[in-house]
């Protein structure tokens, strides 16, 4: 196992080293567009091999869902492709540039990371994503997708090799770990920091956690999305129902699935039933506090502490009724993951004490939670979400999967 993780670190090391031209990059993604079209069967046939498999293993349904590709998904994936293509080249650029009147001239200039190691579950597009968006940022990749996916991993990653080698590109660029062995995630871990320069774990709490407790690399990414929407005093009531009942039941299982509803106060009444019923007619359990139970007509469970730090992950939601903004800010950053919380109200000064004062990574004003992702965010597709207190924070897309450094030159000064 050890040699075999070590031979894909040096070979990710060295295929680092090699620099390719914004053209050839975009070439190479036309290329894996191409292959993908034309294997789409065959992609889909490696594909129901995994769904049979996490059938049988009973993996949990929104896992499933998860792990489905169809036609549909394809032309999705491929779509993110033609995305990153169009975005530009963000390795190289000059950031700043000054001159000093100690002669110097200072330019800060955008570099890749180097070695991405990415750990993932269940969702097969992520490797396409992350490759694409790796390799146009200029850094080498190496993939360790859930046992649930590996062989639709494998033929997305054999694809996208082909089209390097097509292209007379190093294939190393992209490399998976073609193994089920979960000791293999704690070696990446912990023995690869001579060759991974940072870690990004996309996928559910455990796993995120486990790259937490096992890591001596740097981390990007989030624990949790426990997401929030406050239904401010000032707010239009046919606004909140749309955008509460899209960020809580658009996709259950994403990480910015609105996960706990504040209501203020003095709204409750009024807004309670309109916004509740819509959920729980489409089969949305609801928590509530005992503020709320007094004035909603619907079946609804009492919220226990638990209910304000869980993340649902399904048709739950935990709804908590709020004197006002400041209680709601108050909350969110003492339950919330720093992931994405959104205001609903018409009242600007209002809006804005919230946008600055929440601590998390997306803060959002009138906005479905749903759009935490870097596709919505014209990043062209993300390699995850970080909630770190540190950068990059949010989707980590193109733009955040460089560095800098600065390049100085002078006229032979020396410093006095």
């Amino acid at each position: 196992m050890n040699k075999y993780l070590d031979s894909i670190g040096k070979n990710a090391k060295k295929a680092f080293i090699e620099k390719v031209s914004s053209k050839v990059k975009n070439k190479v993604l036309k290329k894996y567009i191409s292959l993908i079209d034309r294997e789409k069967n065959l992609i889909l046939r490696e594909n129901l091999k995994d769904i049979k498999f996490a059938l049988k293993k009973k993996l949990k349904n929104h896992l499933v869902e998860r792990l489905i590709l169809n036609y549909e998904k394809l032309n999705i994936i491929k779509n993110s492709v033609k995305k990153i293509i169009k975005l530009k080249d963000p390795v190289d650029n000059i950031l700043e540039k000054w001159k000093r009147t100690n002669g110097l001239t200072i330019k800060r200039v955008s570099v890749p990371i180097g070695v991405i190691g990415v750990i993932y579950e269940s969702r097969p597009n992520v490797t396409s994503d992350v490759a694409s968006l790796c390799f146009k940022s200029g850094n080498s990749v190496i993939l360790k997708g859930g046992s649930e996916a590996i062989n639709t991993n494998k033929i997305l990653t054999k694809l996208f090799r082909k089209a390097l080698k097509e292209n007379k590109i190093n294939e190393n660029f992209i490399q998976l770990i073609e193994s089920k062995n979960r000791k293999m995630v704690d070696h990446m871990l912990s023995k690869m920091e001579a060759y991974i320069d940072v870690v990004i774990p996309r996928g559910g709490k455990n796993l995120v956690k486990r790259v937490q407790d096992f890591s001596v690399l740097p981390i990007i990414g989030h624990l949790e999305g426990l997401c929030h929407t406050f239904v401010d005093k000032d707010a239009k009531l046919k606004m909140a129902i749309n955008i509460i009942y899209n960020a809580k039941l658009r996709n259950t299982s994403i990480c910015g699935a609105t996960e706990t509803i504040l209501l203020h106060k003095k709204i409750v009444k009024k807004f309670c039933n309109p916004i509740l019923k819509k959920l729980e007619e489409n089969n949305c359990k609801i928590y509530g506090d005992d503020f709320l139970k007094k004035y909603y007509n619907g079946k609804i469970y009492s919220a226990k502490e638990k209910n304000w730090s869980t993340e649902h992950l399904s048709a739950t939601v935990s709804v908590k009724c709020v004197k006002d903004c400041s209680e709601a800010i108050d909350h969110i950053n003492k339950y919330g993951t720093m992931h994405t919380d959104s205001i609903i109200t018409k009242n600007n000064k209002t809006a804005k004490k919230f946008l600055k004062n929440v601590k998390s990574s997306i803060a959002m004003h009138n906005t479905s939670t749903q759009f935490a992702d870097g596709g919505e965010f014209g990043f062209g597709g993300e390699v995850g979400i970080s909630t770190n207190t540190l950068p990059p924070r949010g989707p980590v897309g193109l733009n955040q999967l460089v560095s800098y450094k600065y390049e100085i030159t002078s006229k032979g000064q020396t410093r006095k």
